[in-house]
């Protein structure tokens, strides 16, 4: 849902009538995760994908069956070859879309609005919908907002909401998309039920200390991808916002300094990459000691074989250990040849792709792994938590 956010907020401030289908989950290759949206409204209009086009129209049906209704229903799509024109996945994957009408008076279309508005306005805020469960509770929804509060409700006792709200911040607090099943037989539904939380999250950031020319072509990859972008050097000189356009911010400061502050803020995540182009010792060795400290997704430094090893050296004299060291991704980037700044940021760029996904980084070509990871977030320090979450 969180794809189509802005458009989406337009309709429910303009009190239009529509049917929201989001991919709830995904077995096998598919195109598109969880929280993926498409979004139809009484007259036809599309916003979003759930499917890239293999299974748009038939979705876009199901949307506008559901504003007729009035009843959201959970429908799979899974993979279909013996009929050319069979509705189905040419990927051989299997996805499970939860459709549920926004109409007046429907009581999700306060909870879709509030995490809309706080999202918009740069808050954070997760938005819990029933997937799976009791027919009457499907669909139903809980706004949770980042201090733990929340608004709506999941249609059962009060103690299954606050249950959901807990679940729901806990993903927020680590900005991820994912599923979580609460309660069983007898317990605080009556019946296994599974909500779907997606996260309005601030973006994850990339750190560059280093105000080089690598740095500025870093800088515009980060933000292509979705990067929250800072340039960090201690020059003045160097470090000025003409020089970086890419990046969000440019810091002047001693990196390990700032990247001391931003820590102890609690500004950095296991979504957070850190990349070190300075290859100079001063600058360099104080930053990595504490970088390797902290539970951030990604650490890289640039620098020749012989700096590596030199590198290496100098941390092992400041007590860093062989478990801390053995994340340090250095020479940094994957083996592309790259030659340009250009190509220095892209080998960069993929490697920390790679990494938040637990990815090999090799080519697809001749490999038996799945194209598409589903989902969580796994970086240089591991699995940040699981994809689906269990509350007896």
């Amino acid at each position: 849902m969180l794809d189509i956010a802005s458009e989406l907020r337009a309709w429910c401030a303009a009190r239009r009538e529509f049917a929201l289908a989001t991919v709830v989950a995904v077995s096998g290759s598919a195109p598109r995760g969880p929280g993926a949206s498409l979004a139809v409204d009484d007259r036809g209009t599309a916003l979003g994908s759930v499917s890239g086009g293999c299974v748009e129209s038939a979705v876009h049906e199901l949307c506008l069956d559901a504003i007729a209704s009035g009843e959201p229903g959970l429908h799979r799509f899974g993979y279909s070859d013996d009929d050319a024109f069979a509705v189905g996945l040419t990927c051989g994957g299997v996805l499970d879309v939860l459709v549920t009408p926004v109409r007046g008076a429907d009581p999700v279309r306060p909870v879709l609005g509030a995490v809309l508005d706080t999202a918009a306005r740069g808050g954070r805020a997760a938005l819990a919908r029933v997937v799976t469960g009791p027919p009457g509770q499907l669909g139903r929804a809980l706004a949770v907002r980042a201090d733990g509060s929340y608004e709506g409700d999941l249609g059962g006792p009060a103690a299954l909401d606050r249950t959901a709200a807990e679940c729901a911040h806990a993903l927020l607090l680590a900005g991820r998309t994912a599923t979580a099943e609460l309660g069983s037989a007898g317990g605080l539904c009556g019946e296994p039920l599974t909500l779907l939380v997606e996260s309005a999250a601030d973006p994850a950031r990339l750190l560059v200390f280093g105000a080089i020319d690598f740095a500025a072509a870093l800088a515009r990859a980060g933000s292509f991808l979705g990067y929250r972008v800072t340039v960090c050097d201690a020059r003045p000189v160097f470090a000025t916002p003409e020089r970086f356009p890419g990046a969000d911010e440019v810091v002047v400061d001693w990196p390990h300094r700032y990247l001391a502050v931003e820590a102890e803020a609690g500004r950095l995540d296991a979504r957070t990459a850190v990349c070190v182009l300075t290859h100079d010792a001063k600058f360099d060795v104080p930053l990595l000691e504490l970088a390797l400290r902290l539970p951030v997704g990604y650490v890289g430094a640039m620098g020749s074989r012989r700096t590596h090893t030199e590198r290496l050296a100098r941390l092992r004299e400041e007590g860093v250990g062989p478990r801390a060291l053995a994340r340090l991704r250095s020479p940094i980037g994957l083996d592309l040849g790259a030659a340009t700044a250009e190509e220095t940021a892209l080998s960069i760029a993929a490697e920390i792709v790679a990494a938040r996904h637990g990815a090999s980084g090799g080519p697809l070509t001749g490999t038996r792994r799945p194209i598409h990871r589903r989902p969580g977030t796994v970086g240089s320090t591991g699995p940040v938590g699981p994809a689906r979450t269990t509350v007896p």
